[in-house]
């Protein structure tokens, strides 16, 4: 098996990207396995993030690393959360304190109003000095609820409603989500890359 460190410490993210490469030979070890901290967020954007944290991943790791910078941009809120979607709500900052925020800001917005997107951006590392990380970006498009629904996912996931499938991301199975979701989108360029 080839080794990959995952920087980050987010079971939820740890298993879709171990559900997602698990056809595969590589193995996908979380950083806090190996006791690496997570890196500073300094970045403006979700790129730059993610190129941050798989430099620190990788450089403490020795290993080639990949890590995902991803999160919500809702359209009435200017593209809030955005790089601020896992610590929307303040400290202490978890999916419940998040969600309800979100919808306090929303307030009585109509649902017509209320569209909004998943970024994920990858980045992968061949090593800590790679001069060209590859990046690979999925988008998927939706609309926030007025109230959660379901059970499954993590973060957002309940109140984000996927018109094609007319029903939240929380009710998803594991497999249509890996499937159509900003992060399946982006492991999808990944996984072409890597078993090239």
């Amino acid at each position: 098996m080839k080794r990959i460190v995952l920087a980050s410490g987010n079971p939820g993210k740890l298993r879709e990207f171990q559900q997602l490469l698990s056809n595969t030979d590589y193995e996908i070890i979380p950083q806090s396995k190996l006791d690496i901290p997570d890196a500073d967020e300094i970045g403006l954007s979700f790129v730059e993030n993610s190129i941050l944290k798989a430099r620190h991943a990788s450089k403490l790791s020795g290993l080639p690393a990949i890590a995902d910078d991803s999160g919500l941009e809702v359209d009435a809120l200017n593209g809030q959360p955005g790089i601020y979607s896992a610590r929307f709500a303040g400290t202490p900052s978890n999916d419940d304190n998040n969600n309800k925020k979100l919808l306090q800001e929303l307030g009585d917005i109509s649902a017509q109003q209320r569209s909004a997107r998943f970024q994920c951006l990858l980045t992968l590392l061949r090593h800590e000095k790679d001069p060209v990380p590859l990046i690979f970006q999925g988008t998927w498009e939706g609309r926030i609820l007025f109230e959660p629904s379901g059970e499954n996912g993590f973060g957002y996931d309940p109140l984000f409603f996927v018109p094609e499938q007319n029903c939240s991301s929380a009710q998803l199975s594991a497999q249509v989500k890996n499937a159509i979701s900003h992060r399946g989108k982006a492991m999808a360029k990944l996984l072409r890359h890597l078993v090239k």
